[in-house]
């Protein structure tokens, strides 16, 4: 099999002020991605351009969408397998009262030196809103360089937030996302292999020595998200963390060979019309697909491909609706000119067919991706 890069997906810079959807003003960061052909063909522009943005978790609150992105920068840190290069060090909070409308930068929400238990490495984000405050859910490595999830919390869901002396107890892994479902009930899930180090805890303890990916191992189901639902109070797992178990049209689990349908990175949980749509990225094969199943757990049975590779190589999405559409939010590298670890988030319409079915979104109309 051949070699197969990894870089995991992640976060942007500072610097706040208004900014408009598809802005044509290019600051000095955009300028690498100024007139490059394959982006010609772009369905979206780039919702921020005086930074660079990624992994953007969208909700609506109170009527109105923050989005709550990881922010690139580039560190310095040289780039290897395992995206040591991610080095991201902050958050900022993006809030739009629509789709087309201004986007305000609120500013920093949490960095890393008010993290207690955090060594370094803040990848993609998410939020929440419960018992009248905001929580919001991020990994970084600890001390010992294990990923860990933590929580920070805000009265307001532009932050700032203050993160708890400790890690959520049983975390691990990256890319928590966290869903409530109507019943109020809410669930975190999170995992990301590789880079993620999700392949480090196959045993259910985690091993150091353990293997760098299962992508080699073509024949065994492949590893899955994780998920468990919380505490009233949102700070800590209520249950054991349980596996997301996704399932070919036969039944069967998605095995590790299966790189166009098989979980890798990313996960993101909307409902739809009493359906439960698990979204993710499959990562090496960099296309965004969904699943669906008949409650928060699962199992979901997969059925097809939400959008198809963007530039850049990762791909980290969400899915929300507001004024009556559904948004699909992502990132690629338009602004940076195809540079793996300074993104640039964007959004666009999501549409349904009558059974339910995710209509399949070309990022770019008029150029090859890959």
């Amino acid at each position: 099999m051949k070699k197969r890069f990894y870089f995991p997906a992640l976060t942007a810079f500072p610097v706040s002020i208004f900014l408009l959807i598809g802005c044509q003003q290019r600051s000095s960061q955009s300028a690498d991605g100024d007139g490059d052909p394959r982006f010609e063909g772009a369905i979206s522009q780039p919702l921020v351009s005086h930074s660079y943005t990624a992994d953007p978790s969208a909700h609506v609150f109170e009527g109105k969408i923050y989005v709550y992105p990881s922010h690139d920068i580039d560190a310095g840190t040289p780039e290897n397998d395992n995206g040591d290069h991610f080095d991201m060090r902050d958050y900022h909070v993006f809030s739009m009262d629509s789709v087309g409308g201004e986007v305000t930068d609120h500013g920093v929400a949490l960095k890393l030196e008010d993290i207690p238990w955090a060594g370094r490495q803040l990848w993609a984000p998410d939020a929440a809103h419960k018992n009248g405050k905001y929580y919001f859910y991020f990994p970084a490595k600890d001390k010992q360089d294990i990923f860990r999830i933590g929580v920070a919390t805000s009265d307001k869901p532009t932050g700032p937030f203050a993160a708890e002396p400790e890690p959520i107890q049983g975390s691990f892994s990256m890319d928590p996302t966290v869903f409530t479902d109507t019943d109020s009930t809410s669930y975190l899930y999170f995992g990301g292999i590789w880079g993620g180090q999700l392949q480090r805890w196959a045993s259910g303890e985690y091993d150091p020595q353990g293997s760098s990916t299962d992508l080699e191992n073509d024949s065994l189901p492949a590893l899955t998200p994780k998920v468990a639902r919380l505490t009233d109070d949102m700070l800590q797992f209520a249950e054991a963390v349980r596996d997301v178990l996704i399932l070919d049209e036969n039944g069967q689990p998605l095995l590790t060979g299966d790189h166009d349908r098989r979980f890798f990175e990313g996960s993101w949980m909307h409902k739809y019309k009493d359906n439960y749509y698990l979204s993710y990225s499959t990562g090496d094969t960099h296309q965004l697909v969904y699943a669906i199943g008949d409650n928060p757990y699962g199992p979901f049975t997969y059925q097809g491909v939400i959008m198809t590779p963007v530039i850049g190589w990762t791909t980290h999405h969400s899915i929300v609706e507001h004024g009556g559409k559904w948004w699909l939010f992502y990132h690629d590298t338009q602004l940076s000119g195809g540079k793996t670890h300074l993104r640039n988030i964007k959004v666009t319409e999501l549409q349904y067919d009558n059974d339910g079915r995710i209509r399949t979104i070309n990022p770019y109309r008029n150029a090859d991706p890959i």
